[in-house]
């Protein structure tokens, strides 16, 4: 997977076109139906690219408060539902997928991005599928470099 998002990174033609290929890429390797990549700013978090084919997600941008990707930004670490348990803020649920792991990008000690991974599978990520999207993360953090 690193090697692929690193030609996704090196050649694609606009950064939301390489995140959305980036998500693409991500939900191939985990066999997961739903990936967004994120960009966290000063008071909310917007979609960049998704893998969730036509149309836009049901919600693009939302405040920087909220659920996991709210919590993944305040923590500065990979969150997954099993850790937040009954947090009354974790208001991703949708249908029969939720957000099952957020894991950030860090820029210069910030916060610059999150990937973010639905699952129909309650709790389907362990540590080796935690552990390569992290290694997503840092392969993707050229997106957020800003030229």
């Amino acid at each position: 997977m690193e090697a692929e998002l690193r030609s996704i990174v090196a050649y694609a033609g606009g950064r939301e076109r390489a995140a959305t290929r980036a998500a693409d890429a991500i939900r191939r390797e985990l066999k997961q139906r739903w990936v967004g990549i994120y960009e966290v700013g000063e008071r909310d978090i917007e979609i960049i690219g998704w893998s969730g084919g036509q149309g836009l997600p049901a919600h693009p941008r939302f405040p920087l408060t909220e659920g996991l990707c709210g919590a993944a930004v305040a923590a500065r670490e990979t969150i997954v539902a099993a850790d937040v348990r009954l947090d009354p803020r974790y208001l991703e649920a949708f249908g029969t997928t939720r957000s099952e792991i957020v894991v950030p990008i860090l820029l210069d000690g910030r916060v610059n991005g999150l990937i973010d991974v639905e699952s129909d599978r309650v709790n389907a990520f362990g540590e080796p599928e935690r552990s390569r999207l992290e290694r997503a993360a840092a392969v993707l953090s050229p997106l957020w470099v800003r030229s």
